[in-house]
């Protein structure tokens, strides 16, 4: 059996887990790719490489991934449902475990309306919570979803997505408990700036005992301006963001170190809450405000945990 990922480690040790998001080019230039990622190198446990988000064409999160490893980065590769049916999905999984890649985070992905092909036609094949199961059918019994066997090691360690700001609110933990029983492993919630319904979403979780099954990762996005907050608060469908955070930035002499301010004080808060596991830092193009923040946060050094087996073979925390 190979080693678990470094996230895997971390999260199944039961150390606090600090992930961030990095967006891939809109080309083939890779120099401001390579220079945010050598930040985040030190500050985080592993680095979601965006598929394709927004349904903007961009590099593909594959060839992103096989990057950060290149420049001893862990990569989390993004999966859409939205570009590929199950025959290319399975084939970019296998192209991932070759180059080492383990981690990865099973999404539906925007709709195309959003990007700059919106009349692309949407595949679906298969929905996320498929292809969560298609994944650890891969890992753990080395076949395909056609059931015909493959060779080599399939090391998967499983993510999946989940809006506690979704309505209706009372299926956000019945759809989440699809995606575990289908083998996520971790977990990472969209943006939270409403921390009382994050608080309610994550007390409705562990009533389930939800918190023992997975590992939560609160999304966090720090917003740098006015602009930004009253963008998300109208414009962003799953985003709620409360009338005091828009208030603060627009008052703010500082927009920046307002909205570093606010995200640390979320932080602070999440960190408290029975069932997180860690954060997920979403600052896609502003990269370096994740190192002050995770220092400000009291969370470096980031562990070095002892390689463990992968997957399945790993004791849950």
């Amino acid at each position: 059996m190979m080693a678990g990922s470094n996230l895997e480690n971390v999260l199944e040790s039961g150390q606090f887990a600090v992930t961030a998001e990095l967006g891939p080019p809109k080309g083939t230039n890779l120099d401001a790719f390579e220079r945010r990622a050598t930040m985040l190198r030190d500050c985080c446990d592993a680095v979601n490489v965006t598929d394709n988000q927004t349904a903007i064409t961009r590099l593909c999160s594959l060839a992103g991934c096989i990057k950060l490893k290149s420049l001893g980065v862990e990569p989390v590769m993004q999966m859409t449902c939205r570009d590929r049916n199950r025959i290319a999905i399975q084939s970019d999984i296998l192209g991932a475990l070759a180059f080492g890649i383990q981690n990865v985070l099973c999404l539906s992905g925007d709709h195309q309306s959003f990007g700059n092909h919106p009349t692309a036609k949407g595949v679906f094949d298969i929905d996320s919570i498929q292809l969560v199961g298609v994944l650890r059918k891969m890992r753990d019994e080395h076949k395909f979803m056609s059931d015909d066997a493959f060779n080599g090691e399939a090391p998967l360690y499983i993510g999946a997505a989940a809006n506690p700001y979704a309505d209706p609110f009372e299926f956000r933990v019945v759809r989440l408990d699809k995606k575990v029983r289908s083998g996520a492993s971790f977990i990472q919630t969209q943006g939270v700036y409403d921390v009382d319904r994050f608080e309610r979403f994550m007390a409705a979780l562990c009533d389930k005992g939800l918190d023992k099954q997975v590992h939560v990762l609160a999304g966090i996005i720090p917003v740098r301006s006015a602009r930004m907050a009253k963008y998300m608060q109208e414009s962003v469908a799953g985003i709620t963001v409360p009338d005091e955070i828009v208030k603060r930035m627009e008052g703010a002499a500082d927009a920046k170190a307002e909205g570093l301010a606010i995200a640390l004080e979320i932080i602070e808060r999440v960190r408290k809450i029975p069932g997180v596991h860690g954060i997920h830092i979403m600052a896609v193009g502003w990269e370096d405000s994740v190192p002050t923040i995770v220092e400000r946060a009291g969370l470096l050094p980031r562990p070095k945990v002892q390689q463990t087996v992968s997957s399945s073979g790993a004791a849950r925390v």
